[in-house]
C-alpha cells in the first residue's frame, strides 16, 4: 500500500515536469500561421508532424523519459490503489507544472495560488489515507471491447474539437485528451499482468498504446494552441472523475470503512484547486503589461524564448 502511495506521487511529480518542458518544445516546433491559428490540416489543427519535429529537441526527448517513468510508477499505483485515489493524484501534477513554470519565467504565485498548490497536497493526503487496497479487477471481454471503442471515439472527438474557434479549442481539445488518458487508466487498471504473453493476448494492452499515443497527440495539439496550464487544467478534469466513476461503478473500489464521506471530499478538493490553477495559466499579458503565468506564445504566434529551458 505505501509503496502505491509513493509510486502515484513519484507519477505526479513526473507528469508535472514533463508537461513543462512538453511545452517548451511545442512552441518551438509549432508551425502556426503569422495570426496564431492552426496550420490548417484535413485534420483541422492536428498536425501529425508536430511530434516528429519535437523529437528532434532533448527537452522532448527528456520529457518522454519522464513520462515513461511517471506512466511506470502510475501502473504500479493501479496495482493497490482504487482509480479514484490514482487519478486524484496524478491530477496533482498541475499543481507541479504551475509551480514549475512560474519558477522558470520568474513569476511568483499569489496566494491564492499557494492556497490551491497546499488544497491539492491536503486533498492528495486524505485521499492516500482513506483509500482501500485494491488488485487488478478480472473483466469480461465487452467491457475491453467498449474500452477500444472509446480509444477510436476519442480520436474522432478530438480532430472534430481541434477544428473550433479559439478560445474554445484549448481547453476541447484538453478535455477529449484527458478523457483519452482516462480510458488509458482504466485499461491499465485491469490487465491481468505484465508478463510479454499476458500483454499480447490482453486487449486492453493494445488500449494502453492506442489510447496513450492519440491522447498525447491531442494533449500537444492543445499546448500547440495555448497555455500549458489551461491544457492541463481541462486534461486533470476529463481524466480523474470519468475513471473515478467507472472504478466504482465497474470495478469494485473502494474506500475504508467508514472514511467515504472523507475521500469524495478529499478527491472534490484535490481536483477543484488543480483546475483553479488554470488561472495561473492564462495566455498573454496581463492588464498592467507585465507577463502573466504560463508558457503563453508571442502575440505574432511566434514561439516564445522567455523561459529557461
Amino acid at each position: 500500500m505505501l509503496v502505491s502511495l509513493v509510486a502515484a506521487i513519484v507519477a505526479a511529480l513526473c507528469y508535472g515536469i514533463a508537461a513543462v518542458m512538453q511545452a517548451v518544445a511545442v512552441r518551438a516546433a509549432s508551425r502556426r500561421t503569422p495570426d496564431g491559428g492552426p496550420p490548417g490540416t484535413a485534420l483541422g489543427s492536428v498536425d501529425p508532424g508536430l511530434v516528429v519535429r519535437m523529437l528532434r529537441q532533448w527537452r522532448f526527448v527528456a520529457s518522454l523519459g519522464l513520462d515513461l517513468i511517471g506512466f511506470l510508477a502510475q501502473l504500479v499505483a493501479l496495482r493497490r490503489l482504487p482509480l479514484f485515489a490514482v487519478q486524484a493524484m496524478v491530477a496533482g501534477n498541475l499543481a507541479v507544472t504551475a509551480v514549475l513554470a512560474a519558477w522558470l519565467i520568474n513569476v511568483q504565485l499569489a496566494w491564492r495560488e499557494w492556497l490551491a498548490v497546499a488544497g491539492v497536497v491536503v486533498g492528495v493526503g486524505l485521499l492516500g489515507a482513506s483509500a482501500g487496497a485494491e488488485g487488478a479487477t478480472a473483466v469480461g471481454a465487452p467491457f475491453k471491447l467498449a474500452l477500444l471503442l472509446a480509444v477510436a471515439g476519442v480520436a474522432v472527438a478530438g480532430v472534430l474539437a481541434s477544428r473550433l474557434r479559439r478560445p474554445a479549442r484549448t481547453p476541447a481539445l484538453g478535455a477529449v485528451a484527458g478523457l483519452g488518458y482516462g480510458v488509458v487508466a482504466v485499461a491499465a487498471r485491469v490487465l491481468p499482468g505484465y508478463s510479454p504473453a499476458e500483454l499480447i493476448r490482453d486487449p486492453a494492452a493494445y488500449v494502453v498504446v492506442a489510447g496513450g499515443v492519440v491522447s498525447f497527440m491531442l494533449y500537444a495539439t492543445a499546448l500547440d494552441n495555448g497555455s500549458v496550464t489551461v491544457a492541463t487544467a481541462a486534461v486533470v478534469l476529463a481524466e480523474t472523475a470519468p475513471p473515478a466513476l467507472i472504478g466504482i461503478l465497474f470495478l469494485g473500489d473502494h474506500t475504508r470503512p467508514g472514511l467515504t464521506v472523507l475521500a469524495a471530499a478529499a478527491f472534490v478538493v484535490a481536483v477543484t484547486c488543480a483546475v483553479l490553477l488554470a488561472r495561473f495559466g492564462e495566455a498573454g499579458e496581463d492588464p498592467g503589461g507585465g507577463q502573466r503565468g504560463g508558457l503563453a506564445p508571442h502575440q505574432d504566434g511566434e514561439p516564445s524564448t522567455s523561459t529557461v529551458f
